[in-house]
């Protein structure tokens, strides 16, 4: 008899055990505790999402048997409990991979949520002696991370793509494994992005006080020391930039996805990013002693600051896949480097500038 081991405090959403032909299996609760949600507020908003992960391995809903589902998970606890809280009344075993805490569709791109791993767990578990059917259930947006065909040939289980949506599984299931056409659609809605964005802005706060920092000390390097006066006076309208910059990458391309023009997001983001600039530009900086060598500066680094956060959205987006992604970022990544090597030289020649040097 095998069993599965678990953390050494039982989490609160495991309410029992089943013995199986396989040995204990943990059942899981659909409802979501406080302590669930409090979670899933944390992994959105900070680098906790890197550790909100459950044991990989075997669990059961409800009381299920040798004829009951098979369905695949992350062991990323937020896909993990998207799937549970769906599985309301439903008797059916959940077998969670070892993605490395990452969710199913990011996971399947690099490999984790893959075809070894799922043969690997479905040996390990024993599955083959707990089911009589022969039939596992995988996300479809697990479905670029599964060679079907080896998994049938390695483990003599049939591969099913279930819906795009957890909450569609039900009914998946009730249909007989069959998913209409509106289950296979990704919508991708404003508040379905809406909620991404917090994991976007929560990356980059470290490297703005880094940047914040940096333009502080350039601005107010002068030839007889750092000046405090000349780095808030100078600087204040970079640091600013900065932030608009952030909010047009990471909160507006979001916001305005279906929208804005051009595919590449890379594009989508240089353009909203430009057009902030331009106008913080027209109505703050124009009457102000801006000088030649600046202006171009504003107009080059901060659409690019916008850019590059939009490109990073992608991997948070099932508008792209792995090849377009690799694409995009081989053509943008040569003109962030020249767009940020010419602010560099435009900056210097500035300083020099007011140095009197020039």
């Amino acid at each position: 008899m095998k069993s599965f081991p678990q953390d050494h405090r039982t989490p609160d959403w495991i309410v029992g055990t089943i013995k199986s032909p396989v040995g204990s299996i943990s059942i899981v609760s659909a409802g979501l505790t406080g302590r669930d949600r409090r979670g899933s507020f944390r992994s959105r908003v900070s680098g906790f999402r890197m550790r909100y992960r459950v044991d990989p391995g075997l669990y059961a809903m409800g009381n299920p048997d040798e004829n009951s589902p098979v369905l695949v998970s992350a062991n990323y606890k937020l896909s993990f409990d998207k799937l549970r809280s769906s599985l309301a009344d439903t008797n059916a075993y959940i077998l969670v991979l070892d993605t490395n805490g990452i969710n199913v569709w990011c996971a399947a791109g690099k490999g984790t949520f893959g075809t070894e791993e799922l043969i690997v767990r479905i040996k390990e578990t024993d599955l083959g002696k707990l089911v009589r059917h022969r039939r596992i259930v995988v996300p479809q947006l697990g479905a670029p991370g599964i060679r079907a065909h080896v998994v049938l040939k390695e483990t003599g289980f049939r591969v099913s793509y279930g819906p795009v949506y957890a909450g569609d599984l039900p009914q998946y299931l009730k249909n007989s494994f069959k998913a209409t056409e509106e289950m296979r659609k990704v919508r991708f809605t404003l508040a379905e992005r809406l909620v991404l964005i917090p994991m976007e802005i929560s990356q980059i706060w470290k490297a703005f006080l880094l940047y914040t920092c940096t333009v502080l000390v350039l601005f107010g390097l002068q030839p007889n020391g750092i000046l405090f006066s000349e780095a808030v006076s100078g600087g204040y309208h970079f640091i600013f930039l900065g932030l608009l910059g952030i909010f047009t990458g990471s909160v507006l391309t979001p916001v305005l996805l279906p929208i804005l023009p051009f595919r590449a997001f890379s594009l989508k983001g240089l353009v909203i990013g430009a057009a902030a600039s331009l106008l913080y530009y027209a109505f703050v900086l124009k009457e102000t002693n801006t000088g030649p060598f600046l202006v171009p500066v504003i107009f080059l680094l901060f659409p690019v600051i916008s850019s590059y956060l939009a490109l990073n959205f992608t991997g948070a987006t099932p508008f792209t896949n792995m090849s377009g992604v690799k694409k995009e970022v081989k053509a943008a990544v040569p003109f962030y480097i020249a767009a940020l090597g010419l602010s560099i030289i435009l900056f210097i020649v500035y300083k020099l500038q007011t140095w009197g040097i020039l």
